[in-house]
């Protein structure tokens, strides 16, 4: 009943008229900078999770989880296929397939540098997550070239070079056969048989992907690979792995991650966050700010009607509570209509893709927002811990009214 009597007198000064109108347009802006702040951190953090998860989720589908390279490339991996079984029974490793990669010239009705990437389609081996939702054709093509080996294109390489689904592709390789008078470059005809959109630029502007066969040809390379891809049931585990991994290989081969791959990119989306988190929170600081200057003079204004209650029985304890609740109130009405509006726009700004980006800076053609309820929760529990600091000083100045004092002229 005693809350009930402290939250009610907190809602009636909050509503009540001022004979100050400066009283309530601080009390507006109070509200109004908590609810930019929370809004302002909601979106910050949104647009962050969104390129950090979007770039992870389009790395994996494009790269493996865990590769194993040669420490010195020369040869390339002899015995790839036993390694490769005894891999398969490490712990988490769903898949396990072999790669060859190799620079190539590609040439259509322009031509372009690339990336070939030999990969094995038999049943036994993982295609990747990639190859899979291709944006036309079909990875299970590559073998049925119509008199050509098949080749799957980045989307972007297919527009540059000029060469649409089921155009014949002309692939230059700088590793050639070796003549009296030194190595000569190799040239091989091949079909488009798929275009893949990975929705990373570098991987859609640059890659291409044929059989394992026909890139040892066009590389001039024996039955050798120089990659052995792992895919993990738990993406967190690959460092595990990848100790298990090189040890298992041996001294010759190097086994890497994810992770170590791309430390830099993610060790400063994470930096970014911080620094957004710690920028964006000061605005959360001249809410507070805002806040205690409206309870200071809220409490200047109101210093006959705390001393009528306080002789009428009201403990200060009960007084301190009335300004506290006022605060806290403020600061709740602001994080709502901030976390209301907040995730409000990042739907909105997904959804129609509000904020295009340059790829060939940026990676991704947009930017995306993706909010995080758990990050939605701290965000609230901070701007109601703040607002609730802010109430400290001036309930406390309210318990200080000496009611045969202020009530002596009345």
């Amino acid at each position: 009943m005693r809350d009930r009597f402290e939250l009610f007198v907190a809602l009636r000064y909050l509503k009540a008229k001022r004979k100050q109108a400066v009283i309530s347009l601080i009390t507006v802006i109070s509200v109004l900078g908590v609810a930019a702040g929370v809004m302002a951190l909601v979106i910050a953090l949104a647009i962050n999770n969104g390129f950090r998860s979007t770039l992870q989720r389009n790395l994996l589908g494009a790269t493996a989880h865990v590769t194993i390279l040669e420490r010195e490339p020369l040869y390339g991996i002899e015995g790839w296929r036993e390694l490769a079984a005894r891999l398969r029974r490490l712990p988490h490793v769903t898949g396990v397939a072999p790669a060859l990669y190799g620079q190539v010239f590609l040439t259509g009705l322009r031509s372009e540098g690339a990336v070939l990437k030999g990969i094995s389609i038999d049943e036994q081996w993982e295609p990747g997550e990639l190859l899979r939702h291709l944006r036309e054709g079909s990875a299970a093509r590559l073998n049925d070239g119509r008199g050509y080996p098949g080749i799957i294109l980045g989307s972007k390489l297919a527009e540059k070079t000029g060469l649409p689904l089921g155009s014949v592709a002309t692939l230059m390789s700088p590793q050639g056969e070796l003549t009296p008078f030194g190595p000569r470059p190799k040239t091989a005809r091949f079909r488009v048989v798929g275009i893949f959109e990975s929705g990373l630029y570098d991987f859609d502007a640059g890659w291409a992907f044929t059989t394992l066969e026909a890139a040892q040809q066009v590389l001039s390379l024996q039955d050798v690979v120089n990659a052995i891809e792992l895919r993990l049931d738990d993406i967190y585990k690959a460092p595990e792995v990848t100790r298990a991994a090189e040890k298992m290989a041996g001294p010759k081969l190097a086994a890497t991650n994810w992770m170590e791959q791309n430390r830099q990119l993610f060790n400063a989306l994470r930096m970014e966050r911080t620094v957004t988190a710690i920028t964006i929170g000061l605005i959360e600081l001249v809410a507070a700010l805002n806040i205690f200057i409206t309870l200071t003079m809220m409490v200047m204004e109101k210093y006959r009607d705390i001393a009528v209650l306080m002789s009428m029985g009201a403990r200060r304890e009960q007084i301190r509570r009335i300004f506290l609740y006022q605060g806290v109130l403020i600061g709740a009405v602001g994080t709502v209509i901030g976390l209301v509006i907040g995730h409000l726009l990042c739907w909105l700004g997904d959804r129609h893709r509000w904020i295009r980006l340059e790829e060939e800076i940026y990676a991704l053609s947009y930017v995306p927002f993706q909010p995080r309820w758990v990050d939605s929760l701290w965000i609230a529990c901070a701007a109601l811990l703040v607002s609730y600091l802010a109430t400290l000083y001036p309930s406390r100045n309210a318990t200080r009214i000496a009611p045969a004092e202020a009530l002596r002229y009345e």
